[in-house]
């Protein structure tokens, strides 16, 4: 699959679900055996939620959540799309809450020191031994995709293929981290966060959409523990990949990998920085027409259509 070739661009006349029911409602609608279980890893507790049971002759589907988020608002509207289920039937999936991010998380003791973005992506070899899980197909957004990638980086062997929503494989500027350590950052937080999340089209015309989003990072996250996730992904270093080129031997992703990002998104330009920097032979960037932030919730069709194509590429057909 090259990238060298135009953008594949696909449009959707509206969303396919309703935003606010996107979000809340929480389980697939088909019976699928579901374990919640806080993992102890090498970087402190990680909240888990497997869907379904591992097959040992393919990869299960992981997911990792973009900043004020969590599984669930995340990815619920994606994983609840009808033809979604109908892949998921033959795959596990497990969703990772970064550290305090889940539903009902307690807050951290004082003085915690909450883990760097590459030691979060260190958790995830303990999660896969604690399932049992030999391989798996990441799928993550935002920061999430930055943990993915830096996995897969570092183990190549544990990741068969990344979807990566909004990834962007630079460290952010000083001033942008910065201007999360101001005083008063409680009011800031989730205007920042939103601003994370869409674009400025989508702010001023998604009332809804962006109400619902900004109700649930305000009630629904623990916000001194979303401010030191959000602290963490804004302290990421460079994933320091390159191209490869013939003779030189350089960081690269060594697994397929499908970049999405919508057309009015804010991590646009990252996300075409980051597959400049990838193997044209395995990567494919999918820019999503009439799209803001969040494909996986307001175009989750078409995201499932891409999706299906993917894992059809590396040989899953069924």
């Amino acid at each position: 699959m090259s990238s060298d070739g135009p953008d594949s661009r696909v449009a959707e006349q509206k969303p396919l679900v309703d935003k606010e029911e996107a979000i809340t409602r929480l389980l697939p609608d088909i019976d699928v055996d579901i374990q919640e279980q806080d993992i102890e890893t090498v970087h402190g507790s990680v909240h888990v939620t497997m869907c379904g049971t591992p097959r040992g002759n393919r990869p299960a589907i992981l997911t990792y959540h973009d900043i004020g988020l969590n599984h669930k608002t995340c990815f619920n509207p994606l994983f609840n799309n009808e033809d979604m289920q109908e892949i998921t039937q033959h795959f596990a999936v497990c969703h990772v809450d970064a550290p305090g991010q889940q539903d009902g998380a307690p807050s951290f003791p004082p003085g915690y020191m909450y883990p760097s973005m590459d030691q979060l992506s260190e958790t995830l070899p303990g999660v896969l031994k604690q399932f049992g899980l030999k391989s798996v197909i990441g799928m993550g957004t935002g920061a999430g995709a930055y943990i993915l990638t830096r996995f897969a980086l570092n183990y190549p062997d544990m990741v068969e293929g990344l979807v990566l929503i909004n990834v962007n494989p630079c460290a952010e500027g000083w001033m942008d981290w910065a201007a999360t350590k101001i005083s008063g950052w409680a009011h800031a937080l989730p205007d920042m966060v939103i601003s994370h999340l869409f674009g400025k089209e989508e702010i001023h015309s998604s009332h809804d959409l962006i109400h619902t989003y900004r109700q649930h990072i305000i009630n629904d996250m623990n916000q001194s523990n979303l401010h030191l996730f959000v602290n963490s992904y804004n302290s990421r270093r460079d994933l320091d990949i390159e191209r490869p080129v013939p003779g030189v031997n350089v960081i690269t992703l060594q697994c397929p990998s499908l970049l999405v990002v919508g057309d009015s998104s804010p991590a646009v330009e990252a996300v075409v920085e980051c597959n400049s920097r990838l193997d044209p032979i395995n990567t494919t960037l999918l820019k999503m027409a009439d799209c803001g932030g969040l494909p996986q919730v307001v175009q989750p069709g078409k995201l499932t259509e891409a999706f299906k194509y993917f894992v059809q590429g590396m040989g899953y057909s069924k």
